[in-house]
């Protein structure tokens, strides 16, 4: 198996976590600070995935409480065709409803103080994302073992 990378995608940062390489944990890598178009954004994640040995990308995908699409969703979906269009490994999406609000939980038990949660929430948001994901699709190949 190879690392698998997650992006939780915002409107001014892009958090980052990666897999182990059997795909089991998710560690919180770096967040990139936004820059006005997407060229810059492209390239540090084409980088990424080339220095990190990266075989998939998932990208978070923030649907509402009640199952729609707003416009955070819209802004997320259109990213992640960009990013299909830059990158040349497969780019999936993952329902990221409340990762934010769970990254937060753990950055407080951690006793994190509230300018250090601030740096990290966006890879610690982009590990729940991954930890999510790579937890479902453990449970859907289990499901087909059966």
């Amino acid at each position: 198996m190879a690392r698998i990378m997650a992006l939780d995608v915002g409107e001014k940062t892009i958090g980052v976590a990666i897999s182990d390489e059997t795909e089991t944990f998710a560690f919180p890598d770096k967040t990139i600070l936004r820059q006005e178009g997407r060229r810059r954004d492209m390239a540090a994640l084409r980088k990424l995935v080339e220095e990190r040995g990266i075989a998939g990308i998932v990208v978070g995908i923030p649907i509402n409480m009640n199952g729609t699409r707003g416009p955070q969703a819209e802004m997320a979906e259109g990213f992640v065709e960009t990013l299909r269009r830059h990158v040349r490994v497969p780019v999936e999406t993952q329902d990221e409803r409340l990762s934010t609000s769970e990254a937060e939980k753990m950055l407080i038990a951690a006793d994190r103080r509230r300018d250090e949660r601030r740096q990290i929430i966006d890879s610690v948001a982009a590990s729940v994302i991954l930890q999510a994901y790579m937890d479902r699709k453990r449970s859907l190949a289990g499901s087909s073992d059966r």
